[in-house]
């Protein structure tokens, strides 16, 4: 864990310079990603079945690649009630979150007499990558399906590692309305959902988070299909005072660290004091933590205390850009809208990031890596596309016709110009 006083004379050389630190995609990770996309394009479904012996260990066929409707609503119906409830609870106020982003269709008359406008229609098909291996993730499966189902996306497929379909999963993609499921996990489920793979029909966009295989397929196939992001390692800015319980804002800072080794927690405050005494409290929280192993390799090697004042963070978390912010002061809205560069703000010493995780309402799936500064998390526009439309009579083309044919000549598009001229010449 690193520690920066802002009033050093070197604070901002050396904060840019750990804030800058890349976590880039191995190239060796990159050149086996190329290898396993070029298979499944090449060898379909045959070499699905084969990655699935090679990297899972499992034996499938064309009839087991499919999770039957039978398992799921059987694996659902064995979900614990009180998560049954919670997932219901989410998937509600994830629903009427997004439900409110929907946009307008529109048309309008210009001062030239042409009828303009725009026409927003779903995707037709999205693929949602689930990750296996460390943890069963429901609410993976309601941040990204349910939005797509609230679009109006008509087929939702979702691909998953195999192995044990965790109940809590399979409830999830029930309540969700995903249209069918499939084990199959890694590189190989990106290739199977962008070129197709036997029964796996492809996809118009892939959704999804997964490990640097994922992440680095996804890179290789957009193009072929739309992505949502290129995830990185999960990361979270708190802000706070030292009105605050320092036991709160360890849990705060511990609960995007154990996520993954490489993930990044950082606090700024005013206050040196609270600063030791959250540093000595994340220490005694790890000791008992069950994913102490990665979030200790996390807060050791990505971890960071800052202390500054605190009109100084909103400069510096624009600097960072991170996924989350929290403002855990009196006031927090006078130092949040000063914030221009964040995935998702979260306001007050009751807001929790955790909260947004799963049940708030808006999504957990946000810009990593800085990328907050030009990008936005998952929304229904993620599935949805805006069509322009352009309606024109003799009278309002006689307007746009001239400058339509200059335009053309000027950049050597003769056709172009052709297509303009002829109806001005040729009138009907």
């Amino acid at each position: 864990m690193r520690r920066f006083l802002h009033s050093d004379p070197g604070f901002d050389a050396a904060f840019s310079a750990f804030v800058a630190e890349r976590r880039e995609t191995p190239e060796e990770v990159d050149a086996v990603v190329r290898d396993i996309l070029a298979a499944v394009r090449e060898g379909g479904l045959a070499a699905l079945l084969r990655f699935a012996q090679t990297f899972d260990k499992v034996e499938l066929t064309e009839a087991t690649l499919r999770v039957s409707a039978e398992e799921i609503a059987e694996g659902a119906a064995a979900c614990d009630s009180d998560v049954r409830a919670a997932i219901a609870f989410a998937a509600a106020r994830i629903r009427a979150y997004h439900e409110r982003q929907r946009p307008v269709d529109q048309r309008f008359t210009d001062e030239a007499g042409v009828e303009l406008g725009w026409r927003w229609t779903p995707l037709e098909s999205v693929g949602i990558y689930v990750p296996g291996g460390r943890a069963a993730y429901p609410s993976t499966v309601l941040m990204n399906a349910v939005p797509a189902a609230a679009a109006g996306v008509q087929r939702i497929a979702m691909v998953t590692p195999p192995g044990r379909l965790q109940p809590a999963v399979l409830a999830a993609a029930q309540e969700a309305g995903v249209s069918e499921i499939w084990r199959v996990g890694g590189a190989q489920a990106v290739a199977a959902l962008a070129y197709g793979a036997g029964p796996i029909r492809p996809v118009d966009k892939i959704v999804g988070p997964g490990n640097a295989f994922v992440t680095a397929a996804k890179r290789r196939v957009y193009g072929v299909v739309g992505i949502d992001a290129l995830a990185g390692p999960s990361e979270i800015v708190v802000v706070a005072d030292g009105d605050n319980d320092p036991e709160w804002i360890a849990a705060d800072l511990l609960s995007q660290a154990e996520h993954d080794p490489a993930a990044q927690s950082i606090l700024i405050t005013d206050d040196a004091t609270f600063a030791a005494r959250v540093e000595a409290a994340v220490e005694a929280q790890l000791r008992t933590l069950a994913t102490g192993a990665d979030a200790a390799a996390s807060w050791r090697d990505h971890g960071a205390i800052v202390v500054a004042s605190l009109d100084a963070a909103p400069g510096l978390v624009d600097l960072i850009a991170p996924e989350h912010v929290e403002f855990a002061v009196d006031d927090p809205e006078r130092l949040s809208d000063r914030v221009r560069h964040a995935g998702a703000i979260f306001l007050g010493r009751h807001a929790p990031e955790a909260i947004g995780d799963y049940v708030a309402g808006s999504n957990h799936v946000l810009p990593t890596s800085r990328a907050a500064r030009f990008s936005s998390g998952l929304s229904l526009f993620d599935f949805l596309k805006r069509t322009s439309i352009v309606k024109c009579d003799a009278a309002a083309f006689a307007i746009l016709g001239p400058p339509t044919i200059a335009l053309a000549e000027a950049e050597g598009l003769p056709a172009h110009a052709r297509s303009a001229a002829i109806r001005l010449t040729q009138g009907r």
